[in-house]
């Protein structure tokens, strides 16, 4: 004789879901925080005393890092549980990058700063010089 336990397995099912679902809920709540939490990942006066030529190579490397952690965590996300990994290793750096970015933004504005106009070109090289005029020596002799 055998017992049956019918309702049991239906139990376990259901607990299971209902945890999974859950911890779903859980971890999109941490995704949500991402950039709207500026003053945790970055200081606030930090670009206070910048003035617009320093302002302007900070921008341009926070891009950089920006562009470049976005690299690092699509890469990750190629592999095996690579959406956990590019979140737990790399969204932290890329939310302070960004957080820093906006800092960096609002004091370019605040100081009223314009782009600087790109280098000019270099000049073309210079034409070589002609040779003194006047007789030559005739190559090979010795004086």
């Amino acid at each position: 004789m055998s017992a049956r336990f019918p309702r049991r397995p239906n139990l376990l099912r259901a607990a299971a879901v209902v945890v999974l679902l859950t911890s779903a809920a859980g971890v999109s709540g941490c995704a949500q925080i991402g950039d709207s939490v500026p003053s945790a990942f970055a200081d606030p006066a930090k670009y206070d005393l910048y003035d617009c030529k320093q302002l302007e190579t900070e921008r341009k490397g926070l891009a950089s890092r920006a562009e470049a952690q976005e690299k690092l965590m699509a890469k990750a996300e190629t592999g095996v549980g690579g959406t956990l990994v590019s979140e737990m290793v790399y969204r932290n750096e890329l939310v302070s990058i960004h957080s820093q970015q906006r800092l960096a933004e609002q004091a370019w504005r605040s100081n009223k700063c314009h782009e600087s106009p790109p280098d000019a070109p270099a000049a073309a090289p210079a034409a070589p010089t002609p040779a003194a005029s006047g007789p030559r020596a005739p190559r090979g002799l010795i004086h």
